[in-house]
């Protein structure tokens, strides 16, 4: 496997997730915010975090350069939450997601993680646009994809999932031409 980069903003490195990172998915994967907001993904436990870091997050590395990233803040190294850019099977295109524990919420880190995602999303994976989805009730979310750029475009529902999603947008050419 090769070596995959990490990247910093201000106040956090952001890691390509590992093996060494089940413990903390186990823990996020079950809060009240992540399974309403995302959906249980059934890992209760370290050797089902392990086998979902192994089949799930670290091939889309290998295949695309990027993926999921874990948060963890720089002055005292513990861990806040997860941010990434992810094919995801349904969406044409790569979408970026981000989750914090309720602990960290609401201090910027999903907006500072987020723009680094969306500053590599353009000038170092040469993405053309980047897309998100988050359910109709996810106001917050829905709020920090608005002061990223992100733009609504329609409800969409993934196959094999009931919830209807909001799913938006960001157009790197039309942001340059809105910028100049």
């Amino acid at each position: 496997m090769k070596k995959l980069d990490s990247f910093e903003t201000e106040r956090l490195l952001l890691k390509p997730v590992g093996k060494e990172d089940a413990a903390f998915i186990v823990e996020m994967f079950n809060t009240p915010q992540w399974i309403n907001n995302i959906g249980d993904r059934n890992v209760h436990s370290i050797e089902e975090a392990e086998a979902y870091i192994e089949i799930k997050m670290r091939p889309q590395f290998e295949r695309l350069g990027f993926g999921n990233y874990i948060m963890i803040r720089k002055s005292d190294g513990i861990k806040l939450g997860s941010c990434g850019l992810y094919d995801r099977e349904g969406l044409d295109g790569i979408d970026i997601g981000y989750a914090l524990m309720p602990q960290f919420e609401r201090q910027g880190y999903a907006i500072e993680a987020a723009s680094k995602m969306l500053e590599l999303a353009e000038h170092h994976f040469s993405l053309q646009e980047v897309l998100a989805i988050t359910t109709p009730e996810n106001i917050p979310s829905q709020k920090v994809l608005a002061k990223l750029g992100l733009e609504f475009v329609r409800t969409i529902q993934l196959a094999n999932d009931v919830k209807e999603l909001n799913l938006y947008q960001l157009c790197f050419s039309k942001k340059r031409a809105a910028d100049a």
